[in-house]
């Protein structure tokens, strides 16, 4: 999935790992101070089935997706990982679904945009995403976008009968090292 080859025209499979060299943070504010949600990588074993076509320097992706179980956010204490539990309604919606949709070569051949639509608690919503990308051994790609708790339906929670409470902006900082199989 190199951005170099995407002049080529054809149907391709393959298959990427997420190795452990990633990370994958969340971060938010609240009126008093900020927190950090720090995704265990380690549990991202699984190999990620990529189908895709590439036409006029874009890359189409069907059926990629990138599934985080919640429970796998540390936000460094057990009160604020339940909150964030709590927040995403893990019970009912235990994942967040990351489904790659498209990629398209900016220009520069370190950059290409990316949409995705991300899945929380049984919403969707679509964006596009700049993106760095390095080839080192493996395929590094890293970015960061700000997301609206409330386009999900999601309402943080308010803590001391509502003088602590949440930003409804947070951010997703990325920076993935990508093995194809």
């Amino acid at each position: 999935m190199l951005v170099s080859s995407m002049r080529e025209s054809a149907d391709k499979r393959a298959s990427y790992t997420i190795t452990n060299e990633s990370s994958l943070v969340i971060k938010g504010n609240s009126n008093i101070n900020s927190f950090t949600c720090t995704y265990d990588i380690n549990n991202l074993k699984s190999p990620i089935p990529a189908s895709y076509s590439i036409e006029d320097n874009k890359l189409y992706f069907e059926k990629t997706t990138l599934i985080l179980d919640n429970i796998d956010f540390d936000c460094g204490g057990r009160g604020i990982n339940n909150d964030f539990q709590k927040t995403l309604n893990t019970e009912e919606y235990p994942q967040i679904r990351l489904n790659l949709k498209k990629i398209e070569a900016t220009g520069n051949p370190s950059e290409v945009q990316a949409t995705i639509v991300i899945n929380i608690a049984g919403h969707s919503q679509s964006y596009k995403i700049p993106l760095s990308i390095k080839r080192n051994n493996n395929l590094q790609v890293s970015g960061q976008l700000d997301i609206q708790l409330s386009d999900y339906n999601l309402t943080a929670p308010k803590k001391l009968f509502g003088m602590i409470t949440i930003d409804d902006t947070i951010e997703i900082i990325f920076n993935l090292s990508i093995k194809e199989n």
